[in-house]
């Protein structure tokens, strides 16, 4: 029985009536292109298999009732007629939450819903099981109460949002946008300032191999917030709008007036959205080795001057890196702190870099790694 299969069941089960339908949104693996979104630059990211899935169901109230599968069935509730507040003991919700406060804030008359929601996206590995499930609920909520007014991007744009502006996570558009507009077998190369969204084919002899370090991360608790201050605060020193405007000669030419570790931090961003730029072209060309050089640079940038990465991060980079040979690359993917790497692998290298890994990396627990073999996936859809 399939994850969407089980959901239908178990909202009978636990509402006592089917759902009026379903709605699944992809996590995202980033290729390249690490902390350049909310800097209005380029990244390159694919939909994968993994995925959050929400069951609803019209309520004749203004009560949504949210239920977690993954957590026990823990329940979670609000009035749309009262105030809305976070809830420290399901924070899980919040992402709905802000959803719903976002689109309330936008005009739309809500009602009341029975919701269950579910996944298989890791958390805390940086694979975005917060953008899917903001994603799919925001389409839940869109078709039950304001059918035909956004399109994905408008969507993507809402979950954003609500993660930015509701749950206090300063976080760009990328996940958002690549788990609503993902394409199969396609990577997006996104443009996060004019939201264009162009998919790139991924080789047909490549696999896509996502290895779950077993440290997990919190951005709202971490340095992710940091980062972009720094970031930001760089681009207003240098008169831009974003560090997408600045040229390295322009960021090298400032470097004695700018505090040495925010040049860091501008250094990688700068460099990260032509690494991202020349890694579509590479793709699109079929150019595994020169992906491979890219995603090495792009890490190397992550740890030296952005510092996101942690000393098993580095290891597991390096290990996938050994795995995949010539003929691909690896990188730590996501928000930094943990989380996942992600590696192109040949693939008729697979099963041999998966046995690698199992071989020569453990979790701080001592266990062996999670690996997944993905592959490109469509966006967000209805069940």
């Amino acid at each position: 029985m399939t994850l969407a299969d089980r959901i239908l069941v178990r909202f009978a089960e636990l509402v006592g009536a089917a759902p009026d339908f379903a709605v699944r949104a992809p996590g995202r693996v980033n290729l390249i292109g690490e902390h350049t979104d909310y800097n209005d630059g380029f990244v390159l990211p694919a939909a994968i298999g993994l995925q959050s899935i929400v069951a609803v169901r019209r309520r004749p109230d203004s009560i949504v009732r949210m239920i977690a599968a993954d957590f026990g069935d823990a329940v979670s509730a609000f009035d749309l007629a009262q105030p809305m507040a976070r809830d420290p003991n399901q924070p899980w919700s919040d992402y709905i939450r802000g959803v719903a406060t976002i689109l309330q804030a936008e005009g739309v008359d809500l009602g009341g819903l029975d919701m269950l929601v579910a996944g298989d996206i890791p958390q805390g590995s940086g694979l975005s099981s917060s953008a899917s499930l903001s994603v799919a609920s925001g389409m839940a909520f869109g078709e039950l109460f304001a059918p035909g007014r956004f399109d994905a991007t408008g969507i993507a744009l809402i979950a954003q949002r609500a993660e930015c502006d509701f749950v206090g996570m300063r976080c760009g558009n990328m996940d958002q946008l690549a788990s609503a507009h993902g394409t199969a077998d396609h990577a997006l190369l996104i443009d996060c300032r004019s939201l264009d969204v162009r998919p790139v084919a991924l080789p047909t002899d490549t696999a896509i191999l996502i290895v779950h370090s077993g440290i997990s991360r919190g951005l709202v608790d971490g340095h992710y917030n940091e980062r972009r201050a720094q970031c930001e605060a760089v681009a207003r020193q240098l008169d831009g709008p974003a560090l997408r405007d600045v040229m390295l000669g322009q960021l090298e030419a400032a470097r004695a007036d700018l505090d040495p570790v925010a040049y860091r931090r501008a250094r990688h961003v700068v460099t990260e959205n032509a690494r991202t730029l020349a890694a579509a072209d590479a793709m699109a060309a079929g150019d595994l080795a020169a992906l491979g050089e890219l995603m090495a640079a792009s890490h190397a940038s992550m740890r030296d001057d952005f510092e996101i990465t942690l000393p098993a991060i580095d290891q597991l980079v390096a290990e996938l890196q050994a795995a995949a040979g010539p003929r691909g690359g690896a990188r730590m993917t996501g928000g930094g702190f943990g989380g996942a790497v992600v590696a192109l692998v040949a693939a008729d290298a697979v099963e041999t870099a998966v046995a690698h890994i199992e071989a020569r990396y453990r979790t701080p627990e001592g266990n062996k790694p999670l690996i997944m073999v993905e592959r490109a996936h469509a966006g967000a859809s209805f069940l």
